[in-house]
């Protein structure tokens, strides 16, 4: 196969999981924009984290968040938990790797505020342990993961919301994390501004 017609393929995996995947995600992605928008309405702020490519992702809906997603909007408060570089390198450093954004959720978190949390395999200690802090704080937790769901599947319960793509190909399952982190945006703000048609 040459590289065009690779690159077709790729485009049409990808179309076709989207496709495949919007009868079973849509109600997740409504019912974790309703977690994120009662949050924001109750004062509570967003902490997102990942690593790799959920790293990028969760800075992105950060962006979205403190900017602006497609429209006009007061500024809502979310954090990435991976940008800092030296508290990361501190954490890690002086404790583990798997404590970066779980010391953060700690000090930052709160009751009422929602952790993000991104795996595309559902297995990530760092963000796994995260999720257990979040608990310990009385947070919320929405999880974008694929291959199953892995472990972090097993510990979300009642008032959460678990995201879990239906493929086992990380490529795919981070395509579908983006899609699905711009339906979070377009619902908060239409659930907070109301229809914009």
């Amino acid at each position: 196969m040459d590289s065009t017609e690779r690159i077709r393929q790729h485009f049409a995996d990808s179309a076709q999981l989207k496709l495949d995947a919007v009868d079973a995600l849509a109600p997740a992605v409504a019912a974790a924009a309703q977690i994120l928008t009662g949050s924001l309405l109750a004062d509570g702020k967003i902490l997102a984290c990942g690593n790799g490519g959920s790293a990028a992702d969760a800075q992105h809906f950060a962006a979205e968040m403190v900017g602006r997603f497609e429209r006009e909007r007061p500024e809502l408060p979310a954090i990435s938990l991976s940008t800092d570089t030296s508290i990361l390198t501190a954490i890690a450093n002086d404790y583990s790797y798997e404590q970066v954004f779980a010391k953060q959720v700690r000090a930052l978190g709160a009751k009422g505020d929602v952790l993000l949390a991104i795996s595309t395999s559902g297995n990530s200690g760092n963000v796994i342990a995260a999720i257990h802090a979040a608990r310990e704080r009385e947070m919320h937790v929405v999880a974008l993961t694929g291959k199953g769901g892995g472990r972090i599947g097993q510990l979300l319960g009642a008032g959460d919301a678990h995201l879990c793509v239906p493929h086992d190909r990380t490529a795919r399952i981070q395509e579908v994390h983006l899609l699905m982190i711009h339906c979070l945006c377009d619902a908060i703000d239409n659930a907070l501004l109301g229809d914009d048609e």
